[in-house]
């Protein structure tokens, strides 16, 4: 009797509706908790609600992991109808949500949990790797050990335009948050594929449209063995000549099958703020 497969992840891999349903994908939001009220991550609330409100109040949300039991509660009506379930969660360097993910899968069986060890459309070629893995007729086993080959092999970083909600979450300094206003500097945060997490690249200085053009240049030719299958353009919100320019550039330097344009989670934009956008792509 052939194994049922169900593809599944959390809402941070930022595929956006289209991509979800053509890859037949179910997403499960992490939490925002913003004002006292607990939100579900692009369900409830979105990008520009998190942004209007530190303009009028100077809040930010906190994010949070998904529990076990809410994990439990989701995959047991799937696994008692004979489904076996690959989940892709969001970097455990950033969010529990893989380790209560695991616990999840040890008290039902038949889950297992894939550890993107990076965030948004970083998580998302993942998870469109495990689709066409399933379209192969792969057992979900085989395709969350697979995918654990391919997480390092990912390449996600993204251009910050502000550091103000960086530097109001707590993720730098006073010191750097200032730097950057009076230099007008734009970094480059760039993603550990060994966990998720976060750390500061390159740093670009000048208008922010230039500065994306820069860096998509220089990023697509830091590497020589670039699967050119598919590339990734995420923002949190930004002009659309910036997502243009930037799509050119990259059809300028490298022969992509498919360049994809998607829009960031609450989740991803609350830490990053508005005009962030990056290229997110996978090395063979």
């Amino acid at each position: 009797m052939e194994t049922k497969v169900l593809l599944s992840a959390d809402s941070t891999c930022d595929l956006g509706q289209n991509l979800k349903e053509r890859y037949k994908v179910l997403f499960y939001p992490l939490h925002i908790i913003l004002e006292d009220k607990d939100y579900l991550d692009n369900v409830t609330i979105q990008p520009e609600d998190i942004y209007q409100t530190y303009y009028d109040k100077k809040l930010l949300p906190k994010t949070a992991a998904v529990n076990a039991a809410e994990y439990i509660e989701y995959f047991k009506p799937w696994v008692d109808q004979g489904y076996e379930i690959v989940h892709i969660n969001l970097g455990s360097g950033l969010s529990s949500s893989y380790q209560n993910c695991c616990f999840a899968a040890k008290e039902l069986g038949h889950v297992y949990p894939v550890d993107s060890c990076s965030l948004s459309t970083g998580t998302g070629l993942l998870v469109i790797q495990a689709a066409q893995m399933i379209e192969q007729g792969l057992e979900a086993y085989a395709i969350s050990e697979e995918l654990k080959k391919m997480t390092k092999k990912i390449h996600a970083s993204f251009i910050v335009d502000t550091l103000e909600f960086l530097h109001a979450g707590g993720r730098c300094s006073a010191i750097a948050k200032l730097g950057a206003n009076l230099l007008n500097i734009k970094p480059c945060i760039e993603v550990n594929s060994t966990d998720g997490s976060m750390g500061m690249g390159k740093i670009y200085r000048g208008k922010l449209e230039r500065c994306l053009l820069n860096y998509t240049e220089e990023k697509l030719s830091s590497y020589d063995n670039i699967d050119y299958d598919r590339i990734f353009i995420t923002h949190s919100g930004i002009d659309q000549s910036c997502i243009d320019a930037v799509k050119k550039k990259i059809e300028e330097n490298a022969d992509f099958k498919e360049i994809l344009v998607t829009k960031a989670s609450c989740t991803i934009s609350s830490h990053c703020g508005p005009n962030t956008l990056g290229i997110l792509f996978a090395c063979r």
